[in-house]
């Protein structure tokens, strides 16, 4: 059996596309990152509000994010058709269906931003910068959204190099004005958390103007213009609900699931969700190059599909397994390395050093597992066209084990922190083992375009 494909044209393809995505996630996330060092700088009950309220937005990323993945699944097999017109279409739908959430959540948290926040932190000054924090960075949902599309779009086609020139131009926006307002520099006042929401929002508000002015001015592969956002293709939209719900659901329960676990920490002491903050920023740093190769294999197995080339897909499920597996050693023993160099930096209590220290090596583990499982489920299963078995796996695995495990062990048994951390990331460790079993049976290849 040949384990790695000789098939040039894919490692190319796959490199491009992987090392493209992963530093443009990288840059996303660096945007956050940025803000938790600077306001952990400034002051800890400052860094958990905007903690908590970025838990909040975590959820609602995925679930635009769902929306992207389901379209991506979708329209990489059209784009293997070379059906342009198909993948404009889902676009539309798309975007729709994102800013739709986005002002869902808009009127929300404007409603009821203390009940929102009380979720996270049952500390009232934690809530009360969470408070001003909320009071600004809601009003970048809706921009937000329309960037996520619009870049999943252009991944659709491979045009993947202008995300990571905007993720670049959003980071020193947002960097630079967070050092001006956060501390009040050169005559600026001093605003605190206020200041990170201003920065953030203008970084948003301006990546959305120059994606959409490169969509629609300089992309050639998709030949997309505005007028194609106001019309909803019926037959196109019944298959994006049919393929899409469960890629929406998937992602609104790992978001879901995640706020779940910033609850069971925030409500066992103050330093837990300080400490959860801290370590999970630069878990999920790391973490970009996993989520750059899932996005890279759903977006190549899925034109191999549409193309109509199965033994293709076969060598190339064989080969991003072990290239899979690789990058999980790799990003296990540089969080285990970089964990105290990163904690010197942060002004906090040593309980809670303590704690981020314990929770990045139990993540060092976490991260090896799961950069296998979590590429292979929602990169080639989910990619290749079965979206329903990545959420009847989470929904079995979050919501049957893991979630009512962590909720005893922090609230029944009075367990640690420590140990609780471990049970609510026990899921990225046993779900190799299905995704190994469901990867290798090939039963996952779906056609899910219509025919011309």
């Amino acid at each position: 059996m040949q384990f790695f494909t000789k098939d040039k044209a894919f490692y190319r393809s796959f490199i491009r596309l992987c090392v493209t995505l992963m530093l443009e996630q990288a840059v996303i996330l660096s945007v956050n990152l940025a803000d938790n060092m600077m306001l952990g700088s400034y002051s800890e009950a400052a860094l958990s509000g905007v903690a908590a309220v970025n838990q909040i937005q975590f959820v609602y990323q995925q679930l635009v994010y769902g929306v992207s993945n389901a379209m991506i699944v979708l329209g990489s097999q059209y784009w293997g058709q070379k059906r342009a017109d198909q993948v404009r279409r889902l676009s539309s739908i798309g975007t729709w269906s994102a800013v739709a959430i986005g002002v869902a959540l808009f009127i929300g948290v404007s409603l009821f931003p203390h009940g929102s926040l009380a979720l996270f932190t049952p500390s009232e000054d934690f809530a009360r910068e969470g408070m001003n924090y909320l009071s600004i960075i809601r009003f970048s949902y809706i921009p937000f959204a329309i960037s996520a599309i619009m870049l999943g779009t252009m991944r659709i086609a491979e045009s993947v190099k202008i995300a990571l020139r905007v993720s670049i131009i959003s980071l020193v926006i947002n960097v630079s004005i967070n050092f001006v307002l956060i501390t009040g520099r050169f005559g600026a006042p001093e605003m605190g958390v206020r200041g990170a929401a201003i920065g953030t929002l203008t970084a948003r508000v301006i990546e959305c103007i120059i994606i959409a002015f490169f969509l629609f001015k300089k992309e050639d592969k998709l030949s997309m213009q505005p007028k194609d956002f106001l019309h909803i293709d019926r037959a196109m939209l019944k298959d994006f609900i049919r393929v899409g719900v469960p890629v929406v659901i998937s992602a609104a329960m790992w978001g879901f699931a995640n706020a779940v676990q910033t609850i069971i920490l925030g409500h066992m002491n103050e330093s837990a969700i300080a400490a959860q903050s801290i370590s999970s920023t630069m878990f999920l740093l790391l973490k970009v190059t996993s989520v750059g190769a899932a996005s890279a294999a759903s977006i190549l197995v899925g034109q191999a599909i549409g193309a109509g080339d199965f033994p293709r897909i076969r060598e190339y499920t064989r080969t991003l397994q072990l290239i899979f597996v690789g990058i999980g050693v790799v990003l296990g023993i540089a969080l285990f390395l970089i964990r105290i160099p990163l904690l010197v930096v942060y002004n906090i209590s040593e309980e809670t050093r303590i704690l981020a220290n314990a929770y990045m090596i139990i993540q060092s583990i976490v991260i090896f597992t799961m950069s296998y499982q979590m590429p292979v489920n929602i990169g080639i299963i989910r990619g290749g066209g079965d979206t329903r078995y990545v959420l009847i796996l989470d929904t079995i695995s979050i919501w049957c084990i893991v979630v009512p495990i962590s909720v005893l062990a922090a609230f029944v048994w009075k367990l640690s922190p420590i140990i609780v951390i471990i049970c609510l990331n026990a899921d990225q460790v046993f779900k190799c083992v299905p995704a190994f079993i469901r990867v290798n049976g090939y039963k996952w290849i779906r056609t899910l375009t219509r025919p011309e």
